[in-house]
């Protein structure tokens, strides 16, 4: 089935305003891998029946890595001009699977003019759950070992960690928590701009060292909710010389799989 992924340009021009805003962000946009859960996202907005839009090329990169990085100037041009759209647009509501995009947005922009209701996708699947609009009953994950990744900008961040292990939930799988999970979780070394940037000296790199206690869980999946913590995650398993390989993936792919969207 073809996607449908209609912008805000065309909503305009028929004077018609999409109930959310996907923010897709420039990981979701750009990255092959992240492509992935922007689609799978996508899916399941076009088989529920959401009506929603995207920015499409009038999206620009939140700021989050020039803040982080300590350019507030940079930051605030980008936000600035987000800004500027968003308002142009009236738009109000505004779902991102990114929970870099998502924390920028909601504690940083309303300082700049910027003031929306913003939503990670975990949270607004979850909220599609209990509206009775997603049904989501098992699936080809049922029984699976899995253990779950906590995005810092989700959890410590935000204070979310509930609505992925919900999600979790509902495909009957057999969650099994890290040692270190929820507040007290490792970053996935992505944070505070590391991304973009060689790693500083050490005897190994935290990617790794989150790998390796995910490894000790015996799961057979590794799931997060953030296209940042699936790449580093990725990077490790790749570093990591001992244990079994692990799948990666995003609430939402397993929540689209499960059901062949």
């Amino acid at each position: 089935m073809a996607l449908k992924v209609p912008t805000m340009q065309e909503y305009a021009a028929e004077g018609k305003m999409p109930d959310i805003l996907f923010w897709i962000g420039c990981f979701g946009s750009f990255d092959d891998r992240a492509k992935k859960i922007t689609k799978a996202f996508v899916k399941i907005l076009n088989r529920v029946g959401v009506d929603f839009a995207v920015l499409g090329s009038e999206e620009g990169c939140t700021g989050d890595p020039a803040k982080r990085s300590g350019n507030e100037f940079l930051f605030q041009m980008q936000a600035k001009m987000n800004i500027e759209v968003l308002n142009g647009y009236g738009i109000k509501k505004i779902v991102t699977a990114c929970p870099h995009c998502f924390n920028t947005i909601k504690n940083e922009y309303p300082g700049l003019g910027g003031n929306y209701d913003i939503v990670h996708h975990t949270q607004f699947l979850t909220s599609l759950l209990e509206e009775g609009k997603l049904k989501v009953e098992g699936g080809k994950f049922k029984g699976k070992r899995i253990t779950y990744h906590d995005p810092c900008y989700l959890g410590r961040a935000n204070d979310e960690y509930e609505a992925s292990r919900a999600l979790l939930s509902k495909l009957e799988v057999e969650l099994i928590e890290m040692e270190d999970t929820k507040k007290h979780s490792l970053c996935c070394g992505a944070g505070g701009a590391q991304m973009f940037k060689e790693p500083e000296g050490g005897d190994r790199e935290v990617s790794e060292m989150r790998i390796e206690q995910a490894q000790k869980t015996k799961a057979d999946i590794i799931v997060t909710g953030c296209p940042f913590c699936d790449t580093m995650l990725a990077d490790g398993m790749t570093k990591q010389k001992t244990g079994d390989p692990m799948d990666i993936q995003d609430v939402v792919e397993m929540i689209a799989e499960a059901e062949d969207l």
